[in-house]
């Protein structure tokens, strides 16, 4: 939980330190040194010049800013994007900000493709070398990524870091879905789950938070670096933690192991092998995780992305009022995760088959879904917009809680994180081309409406494929 906390961090540095509103008090005439930032109008040009309490300064054209406070505040937009050279500072603001948008949409594409080839072979090698080592080799990619990202130059730089990035951060998912397979039994796995996707959302709601303090504090630069170095910290309880698997670990007791083990099916299992891709394509009950995925983490993926730019530019937030704001659909996130997780536990419990149980809660959080995000595109300003979101991404989570579980629940350890790394693949692929059709689209209302109509797809997949929900038999 704690590792995925820093993954949410460190994969939020880009997001919400690519566009910012800036604001500066409009003085007559620029003091010397000041504790807040400083505008003045200069007649003559028709331009702003601009001082930063940290001593920056810049020229902004006039027809460039916006304001507030009775004129008394004027807002200038800038970010990593600005500061890099990577958006034309020359563009009228709507052509900047649909500029900004696509670069963005372009630079996690990128971060995707790598992401997604990740997902495909980190499944394979956590099976191979096991979650201890697996989850040390990710972490130490992605922080010291992330700690690179400092050094970037512009569009290419930024987004070879990003790519690096992506190649570490997606370990985890499959990693930790073979992990709970480890340690837990199988009635308690979608709780589990449920806790790790809650992290998730717990570093969804600090990103905005610390990334934006910090930016405030120090820049972005250095943001990247103290970011970054989390994850390279975590690395070493983690080995001093995590020694050995449940059979063998020296920290628990007899009847603790006795309770995990016995409580999985595939323990019962004495000729386990790892199934390869072929034979888990091959099988159409796999299809419910892929499809499934396919579908439906799009819908994850470009709030994760373009919430930031999103609050932003609809709604006008300055960069603490976006700090404060764009935490709230995580709450629910988080939420969703523990409730999905421990619904279809309670389902099985209460002696409902793992079938029923899954297929239940599947279709209840999407039933969240739907109409939340129809209301919140409706939202006419952002307090009441968030607070619909947290309901969007609470049903999503409640869902994909019990999706990301199915693995678990139709094959043996060593195929868990093979058939995980599968569906995160599908899941790249379609977010992917989530992200090109929305730079296709200007309305950032109709853009996010539009995602409502991937869930019913979702369902119906998984609907269609999975049939009874139970292990396969070789």
């Amino acid at each position: 939980m704690l590792i995925t906390i820093i993954n949410y961090l460190d994969r939020g540095t880009l997001n919400y330190m690519w566009v910012a509103n800036i604001e500066y008090k409009l003085v007559n005439k620029i003091t010397g040194q000041t504790s807040e930032n400083q505008a003045q109008y200069i007649e003559k040009e028709n331009v702003y010049r601009l001082v930063s309490k940290k001593g920056g300064e810049a020229i902004q054209k006039a027809e460039y800013v916006s304001f507030k406070n009775n004129n008394q505040i004027l807002v200038n937009r800038e970010g990593i994007a600005y500061d890099l050279g990577i958006v034309d500072k020359t563009l009228p603001p709507d052509e900047a900000s649909k500029q900004a948008k696509d670069i963005l949409g372009t630079i996690t594409i990128f971060f995707m493709i790598a992401y997604g080839f990740s997902q495909l072979f980190s499944g394979k090698l956590y099976d191979k070398i096991g979650t201890r080592k697996g989850f040390s080799v990710s972490v130490l990619l992605w922080g010291t990524a992330d700690a690179l990202t400092s050094l970037a130059q512009g569009k290419l730089s930024l987004t070879a870091f990003r790519m690096m990035l992506g190649l570490g951060e997606a370990g985890p998912w499959p990693g930790a879905t073979k992990s709970n397979a480890e340690w837990f039994p199988q009635k308690e796995r979608a709780f589990a789950q449920g806790l790790f996707n809650s992290a998730a959302s717990v570093g969804s709601i600090l990103a905005p938070i610390i990334i934006l303090m910090l930016y405030i504090s120090f820049g972005w630069k250095a943001t990247f670096i103290i970011v970054g170095g989390m994850g390279l910290l975590w690395v070493i309880p983690w080995l001093l933690i995590n020694k050995k698997g449940p059979k063998e670990h020296p920290w628990i007791t007899e009847k603790e192991q006795e309770y995990i083990l016995s409580g999985q099916p595939e323990a019962k299992v004495t000729n386990d092998r790892s199934k390869s891709w072929k034979e888990l394509l091959s099988n159409k009950k796999n299809y419910s995780v892929i499809l499934g995925r396919f579908f439906l983490d799009p819908i994850w993926w470009m709030f994760v992305t373009f919430l930031p730019m999103y609050l932003v530019e609809q709604f006008q937030l300055n960069i603490k009022e976006l700090a404060f704001s764009a935490w709230v659909p995580y709450v629910g996130a988080m939420l969703g995760s523990l409730a999905g997780g421990w619904f279809s536990g309670h389902l099985i419990r209460k002696g409902k088959t793992v079938d029923k149980a899954r297929k239940t809660a599947i279709l209840l959080g999407g039933c969240i879904i739907v109409p939340a995000v129809i209301a919140s595109v409706l939202a006419q300003n952002a307090t009441l917009a968030v607070v619909l979101m947290a309901f969007v991404l609470g049903g999503f989570q409640f869902t994909m809680t019990n999706i990301q579980t199915i693995p678990s629940d139709l094959h043996t350890g060593k195929s868990v994180g093979s058939l995980a790394g599968l569906g995160g693949a599908a899941a790249v692929l379609g977010t992917i081309l989530a992200i090109l059709f929305a730079g296709e689209i200007s309305s950032w209302s109709l853009l996010f409406g539009l995602l409502a109509a991937l869930v019913p797809l979702s369902l119906i997949s998984i609907y269609l494929t999975a049939g009874k929900i139970e292990q396969i038999k070789d």
